[in-house]
């Protein structure tokens, strides 16, 4: 039985980037678009900033309170708060995200402080006027999967003519868009949007001819049994990066917040570092993916010591060149203007 988010592609009609362009401009669970909602003047927020309480936003598709990589590893360790108290932060709050639009969303309506996500909705949401600054890159060179169904396509030209699904405004997503005009197929093929426990149950059922699937879900579909035809390590400008925004009006209250953030992570990926299995063993109990699946997705290379290291920050450019450059983010901005500079330790 066809899923029923399945019957009503995308824009179907359309482009695929012009599908693509929409996409990015529109919430999963507001009516209201982020494009509208920076659009409309509100130079200051609503109510005055809590500068006592933190409210970090995180991507979890178990609704988790708790992030993973290198915050998430110090906050189990009990190594995050007590830091951050020095800072006259008394309280973190976390609020999970099915993905980085519905992150920004909040972020546009002053609910988050933090957030830590994606790169590239980060940098559509700067793109489209939403006051954050990036202040850390806490991983860099993250995979994505093409998965095909079984007894399905074989090729990334197979695809031709067929529906791929994928969660639309992800990292996931602006590979699959860059893969799909690299391969000069991109106006013949459909793109749909579903979360990734929805894409997952499509390909299952064979309802899509192929997913782009994030860290995580790409190796656990991969073990099942379901074809990789393609994979963002193959293209040296089509993996992530995972970033840490932090909200302008907050970081005004808090100016050491990203040189005390950075400290935190250092010593946290340092530590995980020097305890892999430690570190799988949270991050498998936290995510629920087996752990064999999580070496898969994170090997340790991906946590980054420094703030925004070399690769990340090539990475960055190159993303924000092909949004820019696809009408896919509504202006072009430095990325010295919007990364917050500090010593590196």
């Amino acid at each position: 039985m066809t899923h029923p988010a399945l019957l009503k592609p995308l824009l179907p009609k359309l482009p695929l980037l012009t599908t693509f362009l929409l996409l990015f401009s529109t919430g999963c669970s507001s009516s209201q678009t982020i494009s509208q909602a920076v659009s409309s003047p509100s130079p200051k927020p609503q109510v005055e900033v809590n500068t006592s309480t933190l409210r970090l936003g995180i991507i979890s598709v178990k609704s988790s309170k708790i992030p993973t990589g290198a915050i998430g590893w110090a906050m189990h360790q009990g190594k995050f708060l007590p830091e951050l108290q020095k800072l006259g932060i008394k309280e973190v709050q976390t609020l999970s995200f099915p993905n980085g639009p519905n992150l920004n969303e909040a972020l546009v309506a002053g609910k988050l402080d933090v957030g830590i996500y994606g790169d590239t909705p980060a940098l559509v949401a700067r793109a489209n006027g939403t006051p954050t600054r990036l202040i850390s890159q806490e991983q860099v060179g993250m995979n994505a999967w093409l998965l095909a169904k079984k007894n399905g396509p074989r090729s990334v030209a197979e695809l031709k003519g067929q529906k791929v699904a994928t969660s639309r405004g992800s990292y996931m997503h602006r590979y699959l868009i860059g893969l799909l005009q690299k391969s000069g197929i991109a106006d013949q093929v459909t793109v749909v949007h579903l979360l990734p426990n929805e894409a997952q149950a499509a390909l299952e059922r064979g309802d899509v001819a192929a997913i782009a699937a994030s860290t995580g879900t790409g190796p656990l579909l991969q073990s099942k049994g379901f074809p990789v035809i393609d994979e963002a390590i193959k293209h040296p400008d089509l993996p992530g990066t995972s970033v840490t925004v932090v909200t302008e009006a907050f970081l005004a209250k808090h100016p050491d917040l990203p040189q005390k953030w950075n400290e935190i992570k250092q010593a946290a990926v340092r530590d995980i570092k020097a305890k892999p299995e430690a570190y799988y063993k949270f991050h498998s109990q936290v995510s629920g993916y087996p752990i064999n699946v999580v070496k898969a997705s994170f090997p340790m290379e991906q946590f980054p010591e420094e703030s925004v290291p070399a690769k990340g920050l090539q990475l960055l450019k190159g993303t924000k060149q092909f949004l820019v450059s696809q009408k896919l983010a509504k202006s072009d901005f430095p990325l010295t203007d919007w990364i917050v500079a500090q010593k590196q330790q």
